[in-house]
């Protein structure tokens, strides 16, 4: 699966010269980032102006109609822009991270709800805006990163801020949780 500067999302298959479906044509606003869900049957997508669109993975182009696939759910879930976003356990929960005027720049959504009611809790966390998330299953943790180099822990069982350290002195741009979550790394954009 691949997205670009144009907005396209194309998806190949290893043997195959050319790509199976192109899931979004460009002419659309930049990818920040796409993950797929544990499961694999589902993926998603957030771009530079503050959508989130999820889409099945098991959807082929139909040559003769040449009709693309549309996603099965799409909303704004960052005013200004999302940079990224992780599944939390199932497919159906959801976590973003990216930049809003309310300063609202962690938000959790439950995508078995409409749209416009699917916010669960929002984070103010990173007053300029979030850029990297991690999830730590095992503890029910995100690890967010923020464009001042500081990274926030939350609990998301009791949903409130654990820590917030001041990890960087520049955009926190990777995080990793080891296998047994006893650590997590961070990677700055210096």
């Amino acid at each position: 699966l691949t997205g670009s500067q144009d907005g396209s999302v194309r998806m190949f298959e290893w043997g195959h010269a050319q790509q199976i479906t192109c899931f979004r044509s460009g002419g659309n606003s930049r990818v920040t980032r796409m993950r797929f869900s544990y499961q694999g049957n589902k993926f998603g997508i957030v771009d530079a102006d503050g959508y989130i669109s999820l889409y099945q993975t098991n959807w082929k182009c139909c040559p003769l109609t040449g009709t693309s696939p549309k996603p099965y759910l799409t909303w704004q879930c960052h005013n200004k822009t999302a940079n990224d976003f992780v599944f939390i356990s199932s497919s159906s929960l959801i976590a973003t991270a990216g930049l809003s005027s309310d300063n609202r720049n962690i938000c959790l959504w439950d995508t078995l709800v409409s749209p416009t009611n699917s916010l669960v809790h929002a984070f103010v966390c990173h007053d300029s805006g979030a850029t990297v998330l991690a999830y730590a299953p095992k503890h029910q943790l995100l690890i967010s990163g923020g464009r001042k180099g500081f990274t926030c822990v939350i609990d998301l069982r009791q949903k409130q801020q654990q820590q917030l350290l001041q990890s960087h002195d520049s955009p926190v741009k990777a995080i990793a949780v080891d296998p047994t979550e006893e650590y997590f790394v961070t990677g700055s954009a210096e």
